[in-house]
């Protein structure tokens, strides 16, 4: 699988309206909602699911650890963020990679840990690139790994095995619908050979994706694992703010990028 290589092109300030609120700013997502709609949150940090303030793990992952060794999420998967990663994902909305990499970012240079020393996009099997005509992860990684000072290998990390949509599986059967799905280029193991790395994503749900991802990362020798998410769904059973319906470009029959 081929990505281009160059970096994200960095074009003058221009005014823009905000994604969010219309208003007329300078960014995609104007400072007001971001302050808004993105306040600090505590997430367990292997899993980033929400936890009370003072708890570095939850309960779930201290019994079951996820296969990976961190996970990040930058804002929970509700509204706007709901709409915008949809927007992106399904209507082709590129000029919202940007904000959405930089909530990343800023989640990752909050944690004050050690940076990965490489970003890998959550990879799309061939037919589905086709389909869709580029990876959102990609997209991302484009602007988040300038941002970060981190480089990005975009095909390092491969899609195997194309799967049904998760969305079209229960919860408890996701993790068999992309069991050894990924693997990495077996002619380029050697780059994550004791290395730190994060495979980055849109959305993390159940975690399914990212820790079959993880598996086979590490069997290539991966040191430590982190998976990256812009967005986070809640615990089953928690009651978020609902998400806004008001984009009709939007699939109705696509509603949660399920991972």
């Amino acid at each position: 699988m081929w990505f281009p290589r160059f970096p994200a092109p960095r074009l003058p300030s221009l005014p823009s309206l905000c994604a969010v609120c219309h208003g007329w700013g300078r960014q995609r997502v104007c400072t007001a909602c971001l302050q808004r709609h993105a306040p600090p949150t505590v997430r367990c940090g292997r899993c980033a699911l929400e936890v009370p303030p003072g708890v570095r793990t939850c309960g779930n992952c201290l019994v079951t650890p996820p296969p990976f060794d961190r996970a990040l999420a930058a804002v929970g998967y509700v509204h706007p963020w709901s709409d915008l990663v949809l927007q992106l994902k399904f209507s082709a909305a590129l000029d919202l990679s940007h904000s959405l990499a930089d909530l990343l970012a800023d989640a990752a240079l909050a944690r004050a840990q050690p940076l990965p020393e490489l970003l890998l996009p959550m990879p799309l099997s061939l037919p589905r690139l086709r389909q869709r005509g580029f990876n959102q992860a990609w997209e991302l990684c484009r602007h988040l790994g300038p941002a970060l000072s981190v480089p990005v290998a975009p095909d390092l990390l491969q899609r195997v095995r194309d799967t049904p949509h998760q969305l079209a599986f229960p919860v408890e059967g996701r993790a068999a619908n992309v069991a050894k799905a990924f693997a990495p280029d077996p002619s380029r193991t050697g780059r994550l050979a004791g290395r730190h790395v994060a495979v980055v994503d849109d959305v993390m749900t159940t975690g399914a994706t990212g820790a079959e991802a993880a598996r086979a990362l590490r069997q290539a020798g991966a040191r430590r694992i982190e998976v990256w998410a812009v967005a986070r769904t809640p615990r089953q059973g928690d009651n978020p703010a609902p998400c806004s319906t008001s984009s009709s470009s939007i699939p109705k029959s696509r509603p949660t990028p399920a991972t």
